[in-house]
């Protein structure tokens, strides 16, 4: 699923693919901003992105993509 993080003071997002659920990025998002000092995710390639609770302005949360199974046109 494509997470998409906006940083204020930033020109750019952050956009990081990953194979956490929506509930699971949900969960992490409510706790960092309930008081934890970061938040932490986890992208498809193992690769973790922190970014301080302070700096966050939004974080979208994409559906989660599934696979498609044979052929066909769209």
């Amino acid at each position: 699923m494509e997470i998409t993080i906006g940083v204020q003071n930033a020109a750019r997002e952050i956009v990081l693919e990953s194979d956490q659920t929506s509930d699971e990025v949900s969960a992490a998002v409510a706790a960092a901003l309930a008081g934890k000092p970061a938040l932490e995710l986890t992208d498809s390639k193992g690769r973790r992105v922190i970014v301080p609770t302070a700096s966050l302005a939004y974080v979208e949360v994409g559906v989660e993509a599934k696979p498609r199974v044979g052929f066909g046109s769209i």
